[in-house]
């Protein structure tokens, strides 16, 4: 028997339930785990409230860590007792325990506890291919990070200067631009304060930066089209302010021929080996110290729609795991 979140409609925090499930052995390829730390974020919120819309009923969530309790005819390279994590793309991680493709599994480092891992996993994932696959940013380069103190803003700071980049944040309060700091921004903005883009001209002596990565959405779109340089990128990856919607390329040409992408996650980690090869360098990353997922707060597994609520105003900082 599992406990787990399901959604019958999109909405507010409060259409999140939880009942109990009979789960089944698990089935050819597959594992069970018993989950010891769930992952918090943002995406969910999308997902809950249809901006991704999910088919309903549905679970929630993708980011768990566990236990492997037992395999499926024809698992390889798992054993019963294994920690492991899983960053999707099942839907349903808010659950007690879960049946899971090992295909869809990491396998986890001794040195590597549950809560960490269950705050890097999606996080860190994304951190590296944004950066080192999709921007492909350059020791030497400037890059503006949006939300440089939330889950993905605050490991990008610490990925970009291990690898040699100068970094710009732009955060909403003086709390959350010492915590950029801390992680190792150069340049912080409190943009409730300051124009981002003249500030950034300011910085870099009207050149703009090389790259920006923009998690925030609609409302600092504007600000990333006037901040990059001439033939630079903005990598807009995230909604939390709300979709950029309307593009004309022409507005592309009139800020200097600028580049813009929006990536998917799971386009990037496609196939079994890029899986491994990812989160190879997100394990290695971390052992190194350049990125640390501080986790700001925890809540109990069935507390899942007082943290979204938290999450979705603001509250947080940092990463935020669910406890089973």
């Amino acid at each position: 028997m599992a406990r787990v979140a399901r959604i019958e409609r999109h909405g507010g925090p409060e259409v999140i339930q939880w009942v109990d499930v009979d789960l089944p052995d698990p089935g050819e390829g597959e594992v069970r785990i018993r989950s010891t730390a769930v992952g918090l974020n943002f995406i969910e919120i999308y997902q809950r409230t249809g901006l991704y819309p999910l088919p309903l009923p549905s679970g929630l969530g993708s980011e768990s860590v566990g236990v492997i309790e037992a395999l499926g005819p024809g698992v390889t390279g798992f054993a019963v007792g294994d920690r492991v994590g899983t960053f999707g793309p099942a839907i349903g991680s808010y659950a007690t325990h879960r049946k899971l493709p090992a295909a869809s599994l990491v396998k986890l480092p001794d040195d590597v506890d549950d809560q960490t891992a269950a705050a890097i996993l999606l996080k860190g994932g994304t951190t590296e291919f944004l950066i080192e696959r999709c921007a492909k940013v350059q020791a030497g380069q400037t890059v503006l990070i949006h939300a440089a103190a939330g889950g993905v803003g605050h490991l990008a700071v610490g990925w970009l200067k291990a690898i040699g980049a100068s970094v710009i944040g732009t955060v909403g309060s003086s709390d959350k631009a010492e915590r950029a700091r801390r992680a190792g921004a150069d340049h912080v903005i409190e943009y409730k304060n300051e124009d981002i883009a003249a500030r950034v001209r300011e910085i870099t002596g009207g050149a703009g930066v090389d790259v920006s990565l923009d998690g925030v959405g609609a409302a600092s779109w504007e600000a990333s089209l006037k901040s990059v340089r001439p033939r630079g990128m903005i990598v807009s990856y995230g909604n939390a302010s709300g979709p950029v919607t309307g593009v004309n390329l022409g507005v592309l040409a009139q800020n200097g021929s600028l580049f813009v992408t929006r990536p998917t996650m799971f386009h990037y980690y496609a196939t079994p080996e890029e899986r491994a090869a990812g989160f190879a360098r997100v394990f290695d990353m971390l052992a190194k110290g350049a990125i640390k997922p501080e986790i700001g707060q925890t809540f109990a597994l069935e507390d899942a729609a007082e943290a979204h609520r938290q999450l979705e105003a603001g509250k947080t900082e940092g990463a935020s795991v669910l406890l089973p």
